[in-house]
């Protein structure tokens, strides 16, 4: 279990990267842990503060090679937010446990923003086995229909720092309509996806999970009856994680 650390668009990005016990010439699945959008107390810097618990309970308990990290802005990372920028930090983070030498196949799983982003990060590149999103939009048309708040939200999170960061508003505002996981996921089939979703998620409808899964068409749905939007923090969705995780692994062949 060590930080782990690698360069997306020059900006370095800090992780975690936990590896199973046992023999160092054996090769073990790969799961990217990918986090939200900061919130509340602390803001960017606590953005993933629990995940590396995560990965290591994935590497401890499963056998898993788990990687998660910050994404730029956020924690320890260098960079500010934006979303084509965290887009091609999903994507980095892929070929960076991909290419490591005891990562035989690589699943990605992202919670809110981070799994939305993972859809759309896998719909382009066939390195993901598969990928599981936990309170994940559809799409950032929110976000999209006014940018100036969330420009002011980021910086009050602290995910951008740089005061004259984005030098082109229109262009980093444009990208929040042209990430789309809905519009992903078709292109992630036939791979699998798992859709985790809270009753009452008080930040995205449960209509998004569903309108994704049918994009997808032979996305598996699990509906957590209760929970909110902060989903890393209920033992249910994260039994349904590891359960799916589990036999995705078994199911393509795993001794």
């Amino acid at each position: 279990m060590s930080e782990h650390r690698f360069r997306v668009d020059g900006n370095e990005l800090v992780g975690h990267l936990a590896l199973p016990p046992g023999s160092t010439h054996r090769t073990v699945p790969g799961v990217l842990i990918c986090h939200g959008f900061p919130a509340g107390t602390g803001g960017g810097a606590n953005a993933a503060r629990t995940y590396p618990e995560l990965a290591d309970r994935l590497a401890n308990e499963m056998g898993w090679a788990a990687l998660c990290f910050t994404y730029r802005g956020c924690g320890r990372s260098e960079g500010d937010f934006s979303l084509r920028g965290w887009l091609r930090d999903t994507i980095g983070a892929v070929g960076e446990l991909h290419n490591h030498p005891r990562v035989e196949q690589v699943w990605a799983a992202g919670f809110g923003t981070g799994g939305a982003l993972s859809i759309c990060a896998a719909a382009s590149d066939q390195r993901v086995n598969g990928v599981a999103a936990l309170g994940s939009p559809a799409d950032f048309d929110d976000w999209a229909s006014h940018p100036r708040r969330l420009l002011d939200h980021a910086r009050a999170q602290e995910a951008i720092t740089s005061p004259t960061f984005p030098i082109d508003f229109d262009s980093w505002a444009r990208e929040l309509r042209e990430v789309r996981a809905v519009a992903s996921a078709a292109h992630l089939a036939p791979r699998p996806l798992l859709m985790v979703h809270g009753s009452e998620d008080e930040s995205v409808p449960v209509f998004d999970a569903r309108v994704t899964c049918d994009a997808h068409g032979s996305a598996d749905l699990r509906i957590i009856g209760g929970a909110g939007h902060q989903l890393r923090h209920d033992p249910r969705a994260i039994a349904v994680l590891l359960g799916w995780l589990d036999r995705q692994h078994h199911q393509r062949g795993a001794p």
